[in-house]
C-alpha cells in the first residue's frame, strides 16, 4: 500500500514540470499527501479551512474566512431581515426578558407583551440554565410559516402567571435607524447603527417624517457605526449631495479605478439644502467614513467628534459551495479628493492593528485635540471651499470633541460589566411600568419629569455589593450622573422605544451638545470654512 501511495505522488509530481508547478499545485499536493499518508486520521475540511485562514493572516487585517454558520450570522444583520418571532430581548439573571415586540410582528399578534419572560421554547427550558444567547436565538428563529411554542412568565398585579403561546414565525426586519426625532424646531436628529440593505430606505422614511415635522437642518449620528454595505453609503449620499456628485472611488492592483456617483432616490436630493452636522468617533468605520469623507470633501457639512477608525479597504465576498465564504481585500476606497483613509498596518501583524484605538487613548488623542498628528504629505484641499483636509488613518473631525473620563470610574465599569444597571432597569420597569405610564403618558413627559432618585441608586449599589463588587463611595459619587443617565435611558427605552434612550443620552453627551451648538450657530458657514 505504501509503495502505491509513493508511486501515486511521484507520478503526480512528475506530471507537472517545474515551470508549470504553480503555488496552487503545491497546496493541493500537500493537502492530498497529509490526507493519505499522515500517521493519524485528519479532518480534511478543517485542514483546508486552516490553510485558507493561515494564508489570509499573512495579508491585511480585514481579509477573512468564515464557515457556513459564521457567514450566515455575519450577513443577517446587514441583509435587512430574518425569520423569527419578532422581539427585542435581554437576558436578565438567566431569563429571557422581552424588551419590546416588533410592531405587527408574530409575537405582538399573539399577545406577548414587553416585560414578559420566556421560560420555555417548545420542550426546552431556557430560564435559569445559563444557555447561550446564540442557542436561544437558534430555537426562536426558523423558516417563515413554521410554528414555535413558548411558555411565558408574566407578572400582573405582582402575581406571576404562566401563559402558553403558539407563534408562527415570519420575516422580521432588522432596523438601521436607532432614533429619529426633532431636537428643537427646525433641527432633526437621525442615528444609524449600520449600513445595511434597507438602510437607505429607512433613512429616507425617517428624513421625510422629520421634514413633515418641520426639519430644515440635520444632525446625522454615525458614532459607533462600524459600516456595512458601500452601496448603502452611496445611496444616502445621493440624498445629501447634488445629484451625480462623486461619492467614492475604488482602486487596487488587480482592480481598475471605479467611480461611484451619488444619485437621489427621487427627482431631487432629499437633504441637499440646510445645515448638516455628522457625529462620529473612533469606532465609526468603513461606510461611515465613506459618508463623512464625501460630505467633508464637498464641504457639505461639519464633522464633529473624534478621528474615525480608518478602514479604507474593500472586501469582495467569495462564496464557497458549502456556504462558507472568504472576504478578500481587493482594493482601497478613496474619498472624492483622492484621500486614502486606511490607517497604516503591517501585513501579518493583526495584534498591533487591533491595539490602534488603545494606542490613541494612551497617547491622549481621544481626549485632546492637540494630540492629533496630521500628516502634511497627505493634506489635500476640499473641493468647494479649498480648505485643508487630511488623509491617512480615518476622517479627521472639523470640530474635535474629546472623551471625558471623569465619571467613567472603575466602580461604574464594574457595575456595568456585571449587567447590573440593565438588570435594575428591568426590575424597575417590571415594578413601575403602569405607574410611570400613568404619570408620563409620552416619552416627552418622561424626559421632562422622570428622574432617578437617590433611593434607586442606593438600591443599585446594594445589588452590586450583593454581587461582590466592593462599594467605593468616592467613585460612586463621581459616577452618579452617569449611573442616573444610563438608568433613565434604559427605563425609557423599555417603556417607550429606542429613540427615548438616545433622547436621554443626548441631553448629557458632549458630542451631541457640540453638534447642536454648531448647527444652531448663525456662524455655521464660517465654522465650515474655518473648522477648529
Amino acid at each position: 500500500m505504501k509503495k502505491l501511495l509513493y508511486a501515486f505522488f511521484a507520478l503526480l509530481a512528475s506530471a507537472v514540470s517545474a515551470q508549470q508547478f504553480m503555488p496552487a499545485h503545491k497546496l493541493s499536493y500537500a493537502e492530498q499527501a497529509i490526507a493519505r499518508m499522515y500517521v493519524d486520521s485528519v479532518n480534511e475540511d478543517k485542514l483546508v479551512e486552516d490553510a485558507i485562514v493561515g494564508m489570509l493572516k499573512s495579508l491585511d487585517p480585514h481579509s477573512s474566512y468564515t464557515n457556513a454558520k459564521e457567514t450566515q450570522d455575519l450577513n443577517e444583520p446587514l441583509d435587512g431581515s430574518f425569520s423569527g418571532i419578532g422581539i427585542s430581548f435581554n437576558m436578565a439573571t438567566d431569563t429571557l426578558y422581552v424588551i419590546e415586540t416588533i410592531g405587527g410582528g408574530p409575537s405582538e399578534r399573539v399577545g406577548i407583551l414587553p416585560g414578559d419572560r420566556i421560560i420555555k421554547v417548545n420542550d426546552t427550558v431556557i430560564a435559569g440554565v445559563k444557555m447561550l444567547n446564540s442557542d436561544i436565538m437558534r430555537r426562536l428563529r426558523g423558516p417563515k410559516g413554521t410554528n414555535v411554542d413558548v411558555t411565558v412568565l408574566r407578572y400582573e398585579a405582582d402575581t406571576p402567571d404562566t401563559i402558553d403561546f403558539r407563534i408562527t414565525r415570519d420575516d422580521i426586519p432588522i432596523f438601521s435607524v436607532d432614533a429619529a426625532y426633532i431636537v428643537e424646531p427646525g433641527i432633526g436628529y437621525i442615528r444609524l447603527n449600520k449600513f445595511g440593505a434597507e438602510t437607505h430606505k429607512e433613512f429616507v422614511e425617517a428624513a421625510k417624517k422629520l421634514k413633515k415635522e418641520g426639519m430644515k437642518d440635520l444632525i446625522l449620528d454615525l458614532s459607533d457605526n462600524g459600516g456595512g454595505y458601500l452601496k448603502a453609503s452611496v445611496d444616502i449620499l445621493g440624498e445629501l449631495l447634488p445629484s451625480g456628485s462623486l461619492a467614492v472611488f475604488t482602486e487596487g492592483t488587480n482592480n481598475p479605478k471605479y467611480e461611484y456617483q451619488a444619485f437621489p432616490s427621487e427627482k431631487n436630493p432629499l437633504l441637499s439644502d440646510g445645515k448638516l452636522v455628522i457625529m462620529m468617533n473612533q469606532y465609526s468605520a468603513s461606510a461611515s467614513e465613506i459618508t463623512a469623507g464625501a460630505v467633508q470633501d464637498w464641504d457639505r457639512g461639519v464633522i464633529v467628534g473624534r478621528r474615525s477608525y480608518g478602514k479604507g479597504l474593500v472586501q469582495r465576498p467569495i462564496p464557497f459551495p458549502d456556504g462558507s465564504m472568504m472576504r478578500l481585500t481587493v482594493a482601497h476606497y478613496y474619498t472624492p479628493t483622492g484621500r486614502d483613509i486606511q490607517k497604516p498596518y503591517t501585513k501579518g501583524n493583526a495584534d498591533a492593528y487591533a491595539h490602534d484605538i488603545l494606542d490613541r487613548f494612551n497617547h491622549g488623542e481621544l481626549m485632546h485635540a492637540d494630540s492629533i498628528k496630521y500628516i502634511d504629505s497627505l493634506k489635500v484641499n476640499s473641493l468647494k471651499l479649498n480648505r485643508p483636509i487630511y488623509g491617512g488613518g480615518g476622517i479627521y473631525p472639523d470640530r474635535f470633541v474629546g472623551i471625558d473620563t471623569t465619571e467613567n470610574t472603575k466602580y461604574y465599569r464594574q457595575v456595568m460589566a456585571k449587567g447590573l444597571i440593565n438588570r435594575f432597569a428591568i426590575k424597575t420597569v417590571d415594578k413601575d411600568r403602569k405607574e410611570i405610564l400613568a404619570k408620563y403618558p409620552t416619552d416627552a413627559d418622561f424626559l421632562k419629569g422622570y428622574s432617578i432618585s437617590d433611593a434607586q441608586l442606593q438600591e443599585l449599589f446594594d445589588l452590586a455589593t450583593a454581587e461582590k463588587i466592593d462599594f467605593n463611595a468616592e467613585e460612586a459619587a463621581l459616577s452618579k450622573p452617569l449611573f442616573s443617565m444610563v438608568l433613565k435611558g434604559l427605563i425609557g427605552r423599555d417603556i417607550y422605544d429606542s429613540s427615548t434612550y438616545f433622547k436621554v443620552y443626548n441631553e448629557r453627551d458632549p458630542m451631541f451638545k457640540t453638534a447642536l451648538e454648531v448647527i444652531r450657530s448663525d456662524d455655521y458657514s464660517n465654522i465650515l470654512k474655518s473648522p477648529k
